[in-house]
């Protein structure tokens, strides 16, 4: 009599994903109840910044209004920024304890909280390392987001041979991730000749994905062009996928990072690879709700017609999908990457808001 295997079960579609493939999930938050939810389905990290800050801050209000009360009166002498960065300090660092048990079950390439350095340092190279090598020592688990800007990149390279292990932010394009590999790369390569260890370190190149669609879907009205609307939809898929090929052809020691999420593409696209996923809770709810079947589809190559319509009809994102589409100078000028730091610049204002209304409280609401 034949012996029949049973079937195996699998909790949600991103479960299966992270059982079955080496791809891995992150949570793009900090929060702890959505942390939570995303453990259970398989992730094994999580991120914060201050745009993830605000809006915890703002769903946890109740209990978090009361620790910053706790630090007005602990920290006398400080400044609404200095609160508001001590908050998301220790937002990270609660997140990163919930994940320490997959940090050391990985060995350090997994299991790690992802804290962004202050977005308004980002023409400062020597502030951002500096940062970037206090976060790290926040926890054992931390990974630090560093832009992909003109002083990133070489902010990238010391952190790394600092013992930081990085997660590049703000980056959309493959001259951004070449950049960002090949920094990564002299960083390690400096360690391992001063015999330092790297065997635990577990660097990323984050590409947003969904952030590269929007901008192209700006120059589409700014410029009267047009073209398929379903064709904007693969433009971030498109560079991740040439950027991930890449990748695996130099043997770059550092994994991509797929995050701002528009469509399941942003997922679905990249299954079977050797990457991380990190949508927002509330994609993760979306996709186990769905009926996607988790195929491998990181090898099969957007359709021709579409990347070449793209090349054709837009110059951002012939930018962005060229290796010398852009010169390190001209990554801050990128229209994603002003987009982005105005939105994250403007959420540390929103941070010290928040604070201000409990360190000096509006006398006109009472």
């Amino acid at each position: 009599m034949s012996q029949v295997t049973p079937s195996v079960s699998f909790k949600s579609p991103l479960h299966e994903m992270t059982q079955t493939t080496p791809t891995c999930l992150w949570n793009d938050s900090a929060s702890l109840e959505e942390l939570t939810y995303s453990l259970s389905h398989g992730a094994v990290g999580a991120t914060c910044n201050p745009v993830i800050a605000v809006s915890v801050l703002k769903a946890e209000w109740a209990r978090w209004k009361v620790r910053i009360a706790e630090l007005v009166q602990q920290m006398p002498l400080a400044s609404e920024e200095e609160i508001g960065w001590r908050v998301i300090e220790e937002m990270s660092a609660q997140a990163a304890s919930l994940l320490e048990p997959v940090f050391r079950e990985h060995k350090g390439r997994n299991g790690r909280l992802s804290i962004q350095t202050d977005p308004r340092l980002y023409r400062n190279t020597r502030a951002i390392v500096d940062q970037a090598v206090h976060f790290s020592n926040l926890a054992p688990n931390m990974i630090v987001k560093i832009p992909a800007t003109c002083a990133g990149i070489p902010a990238i390279e010391e952190a790394t041979y600092q013992g930081v292990s990085i997660n590049a932010t703000v980056s959309f394009t493959l001259p951004q991730c070449i950049a960002v590999a090949e920094a990564v790369e002299r960083g390690l390569q400096r360690r391992e000749r001063e015999g330092k260890d790297i065997a635990t370190m577990g660097p990323v190149c984050t590409i947003m994905v969904g952030r590269l669609d929007d901008w192209l879907k700006v120059r589409l009205d700014k410029d009267n062009l047009s073209t398929d609307p379903g064709y904007l939809e693969w433009a971030g898929v498109a560079v991740f996928k040439k950027a991930y090929a890449i990748f695996q052809q130099r043997g770059y020691r550092l994994r991509l990072l797929s995050a701002a999420f528009r469509n399941h593409m942003h997922w679905s696209e990249f299954i079977g690879g050797d990457v991380v996923i990190s949508p927002p809770c509330s994609w993760q709810k979306r996709y186990n709700a769905s009926d996607i079947p988790v195929i491998n589809r990181i090898g099969t190559p957007v359709d021709d017609r579409i990347v070449q319509d793209l090349l054709k009809r837009f110059p951002d994102f012939r930018r962005a999908y060229m290796e010398d589409g852009l010169s390190l100078p001209e990554f801050d000028t990128f229209g994603c990457t002003a987009r982005t730091l105005r939105q994250f610049i403007g959420a540390c204002a929103d941070l010290s808001s928040m604070v201000r209304d409990v360190m000096l409280p509006n006398p006109d609401l009472k």
